[in-house]
């Protein structure tokens, strides 16, 4: 079986939005969840769309879901509470899957972030792909701006080369019992260093395999990052 896993989690501190987190702010005439979620729905095989949100949020994420959305659309989504960090919301959705539906050798889940409304099927369809293939999918581009590794004061300690370089996105997908039996087998502290679901394999010594993301497959973090996406949007393009 495979699952959709939207990650809902995020206050939208940097987006400046004080009322609600960035993905219920409206982009075009729907929230931006709508979009991330509608995107979902151009990939068939999913058992269940997942939709992991604040727990403060989750009745007013299920009523404009409810909404926006076709009855038979509502009846593919669940909605649940997060975690306190974005591996925990992931583990909460794992153990959803487990209560209701088993996890097997062969669950798969492919995770994005729901400030990400212009995701494609293409890449849905490659993460599951290469996944079953390779153990472990995540989606990326190649970095066009030079990289600098920086030390604490904030002074150029290395300088990578660019095309050994990618800038991440998601979706990141994996198979949902080996995620949760690695991300187990972590110290406290090795989990304090996760800034993404992928590394929890990496520090398993798991390959990752690199899906190529899109250049417009973009995270809404910051107020100009609603404009590109406006622009976007009514461009066609997505």
């Amino acid at each position: 079986m495979i699952f959709g896993m939207i990650l809902a989690g995020g206050t939208g501190s940097r987006m400046g939005s004080k009322d609600k987190p960035k993905q219920y702010l409206t982009l075009g005439d729907k929230p931006v969840i709508i979009h991330t979620i509608e995107k979902f729905f151009l990939y068939s095989e999913f058992k269940k769309i997942i939709v992991l949100c604040p727990k403060d949020w989750v009745q007013y994420t299920d009523k404009i879901i409810r909404d926006n959305l076709k009855d038979e659309e509502y009846d593919s989504i669940v909605i649940l509470s997060g975690g306190s960090t974005r591996n925990e919301t992931i583990m909460n959705g794992i153990d959803y899957i487990e209560s209701e539906y088993g996890v097997d050798e062969d669950t798969i889940i492919v995770t994005h972030d729901a400030a990400r409304p212009f995701i494609n099927e293409r890449i849905i369809k490659e993460n599951v792909e290469y996944t079953k293939k390779y153990g472990a999918a995540t989606t990326a581009v190649g970095a066009t701006d030079t990289i600098l590794v920086a030390g604490k004061e904030l002074s150029v300690n290395e300088i990578p080369d660019r095309k050994y370089m990618y800038q991440c996105q998601t979706p990141q997908t994996f198979f949902a019992k080996q995620l949760k039996e690695m991300y187990g087998s972590l110290s406290e502290k090795e989990k304090e260093t996760l800034t993404d679901a992928s590394k929890i394999l990496l520090l398993n010594g798991q390959k990752i395999a690199i899906v190529n993301g899109e250049r417009f497959n973009i995270k809404l973090t910051y107020p100009e990052d609603m404009i590109i996406a406006g622009a976007l949007l009514e461009s066609g393009i997505v």
